[in-house]
């Protein structure tokens, strides 16, 4: 079978576009439709990575009997939350209104105007363990819509009105809101085996690039200590990939050691800036090849032969999460040999018993001894895996992750001198600018000769940054003068001039039921955040006036944004370091704040 996803270019959408579900990418056509049939509309939002979007894909939507119930009485549209950050803020927003959390797959009900009634998350096929089933709830959905629909209208209605709500925030520039996010930070940290809070541990290295920044201004002891033992248990556990290298996107446990096993571009970015800020800061090798690691596995796995950056690597190998990682003593022997497959099984503490559901995780928790023979097998290894088990690659190219990426390359060049992550970085932002940009404009993606729709604030804040991070390793002015024209752009099409702060999305972009601005610090920094770091950085280098009032206004409705809870806008605070404390630091003959 055939849906209306057979002629999209997502790798998320093509994965469903043989699901007997009739999906519809979002378009004015399916809304109309539901419109015309008088059907509520059924959202689904996730990527195509995900883990548990692949469960409940499995389960549901290639089960005939769940979608005969959509295709009889609802209106089913898949969205890529990679390539529609604005329905994903949009309705995210909704899932936690509804249930408290959020997640993917982000599962919503609509009405024909697109208005929420109903969200939630992951739900299994029939009702488990004390969660409701898809097949309950949509014949409840339907019943519900068919004899009592004013009821949803109204609390649609409701919900949007409460959403839609905002004040005008602003707050003086106060280095107290400094102090305070290195106070949470210390409170929170987990001095036994680092990172912060409990399980689920995210790495978010704009936090730890913030602590970093705080010891240099303050030479604080205890900011340095949380930075290093974060860091190296990290790379000591199964976050890392101790055999291809780059990190996974976060730890189960709180020891950093299973990991959710897909890799994703930002991730590694950010690790690497982190990782070669802390080889700047303390001389420790380690770091340096930590993120060489990193870059490499990104040049070899990750890297489009025209030289953009691909997005994910997936989590499953033959629908079972972590397989492709996961190894046997016997395994690792038959491919070495009895002496040198001891070795590596002793290494990486590769055991009968197991560490993970029987099989082993290869971490160096036990402790790093020297070997000579270890990079050798590794690369045995190494090969030998990329034979055993496919691992689902989402190759589009996204604009904003490749931003950070290239600023990543830049500097692990920086840390090493290594013109190949330099070169990497410029043939990366070629592409943007042959593929993915159209004088200045931006675009969000680009995949088997297709680009995607006008590009969001993240793509302007991360192309913005990597071009200053271009600029400030090769005093090129060309970068400069790009980096101002998109500054521009995004100004004119995004910033909110009343109220402050910018919009996720712009006035070229499609008008949704709302208009978000993102301001915390996920697994990303926000494009608001990005923005206001991007400003003090033109300021700095250029001293144009133009861009005073607007950096102003933006600092002080971040900071009345980060008032309550500073740490979750860790991106915010290195640029009012660097406003209200510039670094004394010259790079290239130019001001260099982060490094």
């Amino acid at each position: 079978m055939e849906n209306q996803l057979k002629n999209q270019t997502s790798p998320y959408l093509l994965q469903h576009a043989q699901n007997p579900v009739n999906w519809y990418p979002w378009c004015e056509e399916a809304f109309e439709r539901a419109r015309r049939e008088d059907k509520p509309v059924f959202l689904s939002i996730g990527y195509s990575t995900c883990h548990w979007c692949h469960v409940m894909a499995h389960e549901s939507f290639e089960d005939a009997e769940i979608a005969e119930i959509l295709n009889q009485y609802f209106i089913s549209i898949k969205v890529d939350k990679e390539e529609r950050p604005d329905l994903d803020s949009i309705y995210m927003a909704v899932c936690q209104a509804f249930t408290g959390s959020g997640g993917w797959p982000t599962t919503l009900f609509l009405t024909p105007d697109q208005k929420p009634f109903f969200a939630g998350t992951y739900f299994p096929k029939t009702a488990r363990m004390g969660q409701v089933g898809l097949k309950e709830l949509l014949r409840k959905i339907h019943e519900k819509w068919k004899t009592d629909k004013e009821v949803l209208l109204e609390s649609a209605e409701e919900l949007i009105s409460i959403l839609s709500k905002s004040t005008k925030l602003e707050s003086d520039l106060d280095m107290q809101i400094i102090q305070k996010a290195f106070q949470m930070f210390k409170c929170t940290f987990d001095e036994k085996y680092g990172g912060f809070g409990g399980a689920p541990k995210f790495p978010t290295p704009h936090n730890l690039l913030f602590l970093m920044k705080y010891y240099e201004k303050n030479r604080d002891e205890e900011a340095m200590k949380m930075v290093e033992k974060t860091l190296l248990q990290m790379y000591c556990g199964g976050m890392f990939d101790h055999i291809g290298g780059g990190f996974s996107r976060y730890s189960t446990d709180r020891y950093f050691f299973v990991p959710h096993f897909e890799k994703m571009l930002y991730d590694n970015a950010l690790l690497i800036l982190a990782y070669c800020k802390a080889y700047q800061l303390t001389e420790k090798h380690i770091y340096c090849d930590v993120a060489e690691k990193t870059a490499k596995y990104i040049l070899q796995e990750m890297t489009a032969s025209e030289g953009g950056f691909y997005s994910a690597q997936d989590a499953d190998s033959e629908g079972v999460e972590g397989k492709y990682y996961l190894f046997e003593p016997s395994e690792i022997m038959n491919v070495l040999g009895i002496e040198a497959g001891k070795e590596f099984n002793q290494y990486f503490d590769i055991t009968e018993k197991g560490n993970f559901e029987g099989k082993n995780i290869p971490n160096l928790l036990q402790g790093m001894q020297a070997s000579e023979q270890i990079d050798s097998s590794i690369r045995a290894v190494y090969e030998y895996r990329k034979k055993r088990y496919f691992l689902h690659l989402d190759d589009k190219i996204l604009t904003s992750w490749n931003g950070l990426m290239i600023a990543a390359m830049c500097h692990i060049y920086r840390a090493t001198g290594n013109e190949e992550y330099l070169n990497a970085a410029k043939k990366a932002q070629n592409f943007i600018e042959s593929k993915l940009c159209e004088k200045n404009t931006l675009y969000v993606s680009y995949r088997e000769g297709q680009r995607s729709k006008k590009g969001f604030l993240d793509d302007y804040a991360s192309e913005i940054f990597a071009l200053l991070t271009l600029y400030q390793v090769t005093s090129d002015i060309d970068y400069l003068e790009k980096a101002q024209q998109f500054c521009k752009k995004a100004i004119a099409d995004f910033f909110d001039e009343e109220q402050g702060g910018f919009f996720l999305y712009g006035k070229e972009n499609e008008q949704l039921i709302l208009r978000p601005k993102e301001t915390y610090d996920g697994a990303t920094p926000s494009g608001n955040s990005m923005m206001a770091y991007n400003l003090v950085q033109l300021y700095s280098l250029t001293g144009d006036k133009g861009y005073e009032s607007v950096m102003e206004q933006q600092l002080r409705f971040l900071s009345a944004e980060a008032t309550d809870y500073p740490t979750a806008h860790s991106m915010f605070l290195l640029a009012l370091y660097d406003y209200v404390a510039p670094s004394e630091k010259v790079c290239h003959g130019q001001h260099c704040s982060l490094w």
